[in-house]
């Protein structure tokens, strides 16, 4: 059944920038041994301010908490899929693939968790679901992070480096004949935290930030974080926004224009030096595209990218994209982690399958 020609698969995905949820039905192909795709439908699903909040604190919930919201947050990810489904009026759905929505993130304790994976989901879609993609990889000894970069290497492989700016940015490329790939910096996450503080949902084209100056004893603190000088593989999660980021910015009486005009100084600063001297293309996609001061601060500290930003489907929607993909690889039992990415002990078919 999986080693048919054409797939349609509706990748769900649910970031740490809490923007909402995200739903794209992809139409996958192989054609001289090579995938395509085409996004047919996308949309993305704001969260309520309630349930902004619940997935905000949720990472000091005690277990029986957690239990509880993951029960109601597969329930709410079944009625956005099922609402996706019949307002597209889509059908011969292969399966759904779904990320899920990460609340713990702690690979060194063998610790993950991605809310909404539960089987329920299955039942209350009436569709096959590939989900808990992360798990495996943590279980083989593996950061469960980031996964997006087989997609990197299988769907954008003319690009030289593959960049997300999310809740966090992270990169992926080829080293060695190997995919590289690792979590660089925390981005909407803070960026987003401060702008709710001046009563903005966000920082809308880096506009705020751009009127603040930089601190530069704050930037110094902050590029001197042990978490840049370990080696990759390495990701990043939402404790460490909580524990280390935001006190320590937290830590200096500024106003809090000065503090996000210097964390921006700081994401492009950490973006900037993975990047090598030589020209190189770069493919940037993830919310923080339409951040135009963050991309203009990466562009003069970087001056040897040559940065392609595709069209908004792209930028907005990669990452359902990927896991969709991710699912279609599991499906056929095919690798869909790569152990040069993520340190497990090899490369895997990850994710659960429930129908």
């Amino acid at each position: 059944m999986y080693n048919k020609k054409r797939y349609n698969i509706i990748g769900v995905m649910s970031g740490t920038s809490l923007d909402g949820i995200d739903l794209a039905l992809i139409e996958f192909w192989l054609e001289a041994e090579k995938w395509n795709f085409e996004i047919k439908e996308c949309e993305t699903i704001s969260y309520s301010k309630d349930w902004q909040e619940i997935l905000k604190t949720a990472v000091n919930f005690g277990q029986a908490e957690l239990q509880k919201l993951n029960i109601e947050f597969t329930k709410l990810l079944a009625d956005v899929i099922c609402e996706f489904i019949n307002k597209n009026n889509l059908e011969n759905i292969t399966a759904v693939s779904s990320h899920g929505h990460t609340i713990l993130h702690r690979p060194a304790e063998g610790l993950t968790l991605q809310i909404g994976n539960l089987p329920q989901l299955s039942k209350l879609c009436h569709q096959k679901v590939v989900c808990d993609f992360r798990i495996q990889d943590v279980m083989l000894g593996g950061q469960g992070a980031p996964l997006v970069p087989i997609g990197d290497e299988l769907l954008f492989g003319e690009y030289d480096y593959c960049l997300n700016l999310g809740g966090f940015s992270n990169i992926s490329f080829n080293k060695d004949a190997k995919r590289i790939a690792f979590d660089i910096s925390a981005v909407n996450t803070v960026l987003n935290f401060y702008s709710n503080q001046l009563g903005f949902d966000y920082d809308d084209c880096g506009n705020i930030s751009k009127t603040g100056e930089i601190d530069s004893e704050l930037l110094a603190e902050l590029n001197d974080l042990e978490y840049y000088k370990k080696a990759f593989p390495k990701s990043l999660g939402m404790e460490d926004v909580r524990d280390t980021l935001l006190p320590l910015i937290n830590s200096y009486s500024i106003a809090t224009e000065y503090k996000m005009r210097t964390f921006v100084e700081h994401i492009a600063f950490q973006i900037a030096a993975v990047l090598p001297e030589k020209k190189h293309s770069i493919l940037i996609t993830g919310g923080g595209v339409y951040n135009d001061f963050l991309i203009e601060r990466l562009k003069w500290l970087s001056p040897n990218s040559h940065i392609i930003i595709p069209e908004p489907k792209i930028i907005e929607y990669k990452e359902a994209l990927i896991f969709a993909f991710l699912g279609l690889l599991k499906l056929r039992g095919e690798i869909n982690v790569l152990s040069s990415v993520t340190g497990a002990s090899r490369d895997h078919s990850s994710g659960n399958v429930f129908e």
